[in-house]
């Protein structure tokens, strides 16, 4: 890239999405809760999608990060106001699959966009990719506005936010510390991954390209997969955020696939063992569930944007922290070890702390 950014720069630039992002999560949430999400999700895509687009224009690290930040205001709508349209459409046992459908989209976006994108910047430059890929987007909002209910809000008034945080308790704790570890491993995966590749396995971009998309695909077909997986559970008769947590469980451990594939020689045995990690997915759809279960009715966008926002925290940490792992160490290696320690810290807050 033109602007020449070392790792802890690229660290610093690659966080900047969240600081916003995470900080909108409660404002947001609250949003959720009172008003149209016809609208209010309408309104944070175009800015997302416009975001995307200025990138293409920035000429300083400063005005990067500033449409980082701007990009991370208006996709902050995602989670909080996605589970909120969730929690409105369908039944409890019903939305593990639900959120796994809907959260794995943005994963799809990761598995199929990478190669596109890395095609775009080979032919076109970074600039105009950002152009094409963010301008483009807006397109969406056709069928969004053809397909969204009219009146897709709650029907009893929501409390203030103050109150809503007031009523919190040791289940929403738990959630938020369980998704600060899920956090802190998949934003790994997003931001420094691609680059791993590149620069650790020594592929082309185009290549890397290529082949990250195929561990980003294993976490988006895991998604709707692990909500499935803890819906049967429960029609079979387990209680149901005992089988949510179960899927949870399993799903962090084959984390541990992460450090075995950094230890791989031959790249195509490090691409399955990085993809076996992804399996992780298994418990997104139940984690943003459990989420929706615990939260007080009508209180589901509000409890979800505190959860999201724990879990984005960790956006603007593990970017850093593992660039300036790589800049004194030589290695990515380092940051995938503290990435898997953290995520496997996940399941005891779920076990303690969520009844």
């Amino acid at each position: 890239m033109e602007l020449h950014l070392g790792p802890e720069a690229k660290g610093v630039l690659l966080s900047a999405f969240f600081w916003s992002y995470a900080l909108m999560q409660l404002p947001v949430g609250w949003a959720a809760d009172r008003y149209n999400l016809r609208w209010l999700y309408a309104a944070g895509f175009i800015i997302w999608s416009v975001a995307c687009g200025l990138t293409g224009l920035a000429a300083t690290l400063a005005a990067l990060f500033g449409m980082r930040m701007l990009l991370g205001i208006g996709e902050s709508i995602f989670m909080p106001g996605g589970m909120k349209i969730i929690s409105l459409l369908f039944g409890p046992k019903e939305r593990g699959l639900a959120a796994g459908i809907m959260d794995c989209g943005s994963r799809a976006g990761l598995a199929l966009g990478a190669p596109l994108i890395a095609f775009l910047v080979s032919r076109m430059g970074w600039r105009q990719a950002f152009a094409v890929l963010g301008f483009g987007s807006v397109l969406w909002l056709i069928p969004w506005l053809a397909a969204a209910p009219r009146g897709l809000r709650s029907h009893a008034a929501p409390p203030s936010l103050m109150r809503s945080l007031r009523t919190m308790d040791r289940n929403l704790l738990g959630m938020c510390l369980g998704h600060v570890c899920y956090g802190y491993y998949w934003y790994l995966l997003v931001t420094w991954l691609p680059a791993y590749l590149v620069e650790a396995r020594h592929m082309t971009l185009t290549q890397a390209g290529a082949w990250v998309s195929v561990p980003y695909l294993v976490f988006t077909l895991s998604e709707p997969l692990g909500g499935w997986i803890a819906d049967r559970l429960t029609s079979f008769g387990y209680e149901e955020r005992f089988a949510r947590k179960l899927v949870v469980t399993a799903s962090y451990a084959s984390s541990l696939m992460l450090l075995a594939g950094g230890r791989a020689a031959n790249n195509v045995t490090a691409l399955l063992m990085i993809s076996a990690a992804c399996l992780v997915g298994l418990s997104t759809g139940n984690l943003y569930t459990l989420g929706a279960s615990v939260a007080p009715p009508g209180e589901e966008g509000t409890w979800l944007g505190c959860i999201n926002f724990a879990g984005n925290v960790p956006g603007i940490a593990a970017p850093i922290i593992t660039g300036v792992l790589i800049a004194h160490t030589g290695s990515y290696y380092p940051g995938f070890e503290v990435a898997v320690g953290v995520l496997l810290l996940g399941p005891v807050a779920y076990w303690t702390l969520v009844r």
